[in-house]
Parts: structure tokens; sequence; C-alpha cells
């Protein structure tokens, strides 16, 4: 197990808040994890140790919780999450030109699903539960549907240039 030094502590300050949010309690690992998600987009093995030494558990227990729901992600991930439906309604009503479109905008591929300046990450899912409204792109929690290529890079564009704004 790594030892936290003393320089990495303001790393740790966010982490520290959630754990006191849920008393250190280890039967409320789920939501500490979901919270840790919440503030870096991702969970980071230096920070599953912290919390595993802070609830006192063994970190091979976070690490067994963290990668057993599909909602927690170990890698990290864009400011921007853009989840394509890729269910039988979705797939039938072309969702794959849409991913097509956005990976080649985005210049991204199936291995490589972040950009490099974190600004998207790119995922399929199997089931958005929106079957009415496919194909379905969800961008953070913001559902659009009867998706096309030509709106899916609209909406990127749209961010883009609120991004750069900033």
């Amino acid at each position: 197990m790594s030892k936290v030094k003393n320089t990495e502590i303001p790393k740790f300050k966010k982490v520290c808040e959630i754990l006191a949010r849920y008393n250190n309690d280890s039967s409320k690992l789920i939501p500490i994890l979901q919270a840790v998600q919440d503030e870096y987009r991702y969970l980071p093995e230096e920070i599953m140790t912290f919390i595993a030494t802070s609830v006192k558990i063994p970190p091979a227990s976070v690490y067994g919780v963290a990668t057993f729901y599909a909602h927690f992600s170990l890698e990290p991930k864009g400011k921007y999450i853009v989840k394509l439906c890729d269910g039988t309604a979705c797939h039938v009503k072309n969702s794959i030109p849409i991913l097509e479109a956005i990976r080649e905008n985005l210049n991204l591929n199936e291995k490589t699903k972040t950009t490099p300046d974190m600004l998207f990450t790119v995922e399929t899912v199997s089931c958005l539960g929106a079957c009415g409204l496919a194909p379905v792109v969800v961008i953070n929690d913001d559902v659009h549907g009867q998706m096309t290529p030509e709106k899916a890079l609209a909406l990127l564009e749209d961010i883009k240039r609120k991004e750069s704004v900033q």
C-alpha cells in the first residue's frame, strides 16, 4: 500500500471532505466512490487506496467494487461524456454512422475514447431506455433524440464554440 506524502494532501482535500460527509463508513463505499468520481470524473488508483485506508478495508475490496459496476471508471474522462446508444432500436435506426461521424470529428477510435485536451469522451452503451427517441445521444445529462450524424456534429461544434469562448 502506498503512503500519502504531505505534498499530496491538497490533492486529497476533496476526498477527505467526501469521506467526512459519510463518516468514513465502509458501508457507504458506493456513495463515496460515486461522489469521488463526480469530483474527478474517474477513480484514480491512489485515491482508491486512500479511501481504503480511510474506511479501514483492503484496497482490493475498493478496487473490486469499482470494477464490478459499469458506472465506475478507472480511466480519466473528458469534460463532456458523449454516450451513443447502440441498443436494438438505435442500431436499426443507424446509430453506427453517428458514432463514426463523432469519432472522425474528434479524431478518436474504438481504443482512444478521450480527446487529448480532455474535452470529450465518447462511449457506446447497450441501451439508454429511450427507444422512442432512437437513435439517441446523451451528452453529460442532456438527452438528444432522433439524431443524425449532422445533428451530432452540430452539438459537438456548439460545445467547442462554447468552450473556446470561456
